[in-house]
């Protein structure tokens, strides 16, 4: 059996976008065919629910046209001017989509109430209405099965927003049988309460996708449990001390992450950076929908300690190191000084070649010579010497 690609591949990218469209083609298909049903059959049998009904079903024919363009384009990796890829098109079609039925749902609500209270509007619904009220559950209760499988499948918030949708819809459809065999019966005003209700379905629907949508846009973090997972995952790396500064975001079905990471501060920059490959690993591990980490190291909480912000770099170090030590003629003869910018401070790390080492006593001496000749200079702190 073959492994599945890894999320934020192209692969991967590739195969949400096949899936999604053909989902998207069959709903299509039937959303089509239910709208044209039951908007024909409504305006025949005098079902004011039944044609409310079939607009949304004209809702969610636009709804999978949407999913046919936000799949194509969020399926595209990273580029020059989407550096973070396309997901943020899946995003923006769901919030077009949520207004969309806000909007269908209050022109659909504000008729249902007109209606109502003039009883004279209302209609008397015939018989025919209540099978295509009947025929429209069982297609959408089908849709619903058939999207959410695949939704699960390939982790699409967008694909499984429209199977919920397609449930409703025959929730909806169920509304507006019982408002027809009501008015079947007699009661000619439960037609239009089964579109008022409908109406209110759709607005909720609408507004569960809109506000799920506009709180990714904002950058809302991940859920707490999966920000607790990445901690835990990143404290189990050997080598970090502590983290700060974690952020989280979602861009459409991906997620991306940022933490500052904290290790022992005389450790090179090459052991740095393997630390930072792990983290990213444990993270894209432990949470699968995370595609992009950017990991800081960071030698010292920079959230606790004084910021080195403002501190002289190499070069100008070493100018300020002759002019300090030209009295004491060291310089010239190290193979190499590390830096070590830490609680404010630049502490120093001077090695020697054990040939230039002349006694415990006068190592000692040149220490604290170079230590009081920088003492003017407030930005450093230690001075270490090292001979072989």
């Amino acid at each position: 059996m073959s492994e599945s690609p890894r999320i934020g591949s192209q692969e991967h990218r590739d195969q949400r976008r096949d899936a999604s469209a053909r989902v998207a083609w069959v709903g299509a298909g039937v959303n089509l065919l239910l709208s044209v049903v039951k908007i024909i059959v409504g305006i025949v049998g005098h079902s004011q629910a039944l044609i409310v009904d079939g607009i949304h079903s004209v809702s969610d024919l636009l709804t999978d046209v949407l999913v046919l363009f936000a799949s194509r384009h969020a399926a595209h990796g990273p580029d020059e001017s989407h550096p973070y890829g396309h997901g943020r098109f899946e995003t923006a079609a769901t919030l077009a989509l949520g207004a969309f039925l806000v909007l269908i749902a209050g022109g659909i609500m504000w008729d249902s109430v007109e209606r109502l209270m003039r009883p004279e509007a209302a209609w008397s619904p015939e018989p025919i209405a209540l099978y295509a009220a009947l025929f429209s559950i069982l297609a959408n209760e089908g849709l619903f099965w058939y999207t959410r499988a695949v939704a699960r499948r390939i982790r699409s918030d967008l694909l499984m927003a429209n199977a919920w949708h397609h449930r409703s819809d025959a929730v909806s459809s169920v509304v507006v049988l019982a408002g027809v065999g009501g008015a079947l019966l007699g009661y000619t005003w439960l037609d239009l309460v089964a579109a008022l209700i409908v109406g209110f379905m759709v607005a909720k629907i609408g507004w569960d996708l809109g506000w799920g949508a506009m709180r990714e846009l904002v950058d809302e973090a991940l859920e707490e449990e999966k920000v607790r997972e990445i901690r835990r995952a990143i404290i189990d790396v050997p080598g970090v001390s502590s983290i700060h500064m974690l952020r989280t975001r979602r861009q459409g079905h991906e997620a991306m992450a940022d933490v500052h990471v904290q290790v022992a501060p005389w450790i090179s920059v090459s052991e740095g950076h393997m630390l930072s490959i792990a983290v990213e690993e444990q993270i894209k591990a432990a949470v699968e929908e995370i595609t992009d980490v950017t990991v800081h190291i960071d030698p010292e909480n920079d959230e606790e300690q004084p910021t080195c912000k403002g501190l002289p770099l190499r070069e100008e170090v070493m100018k300020e190191l002759q002019q300090a030590w030209s009295h004491l003629r060291c310089l010239g003869r190290e193979e190499r000084i590390l830096l070590h910018y830490l609680a404010g401070k630049i502490d120093l790390e001077i090695f020697f070649p054990l040939a230039c080492y002349e006694g415990e006593a006068e190592s000692r001496k040149l220490q604290e010579s170079m230590t009081k000749a920088l003492r003017s200079l407030s930005h450093y702190g230690e001075v270490r010497l090292y001979f072989g």
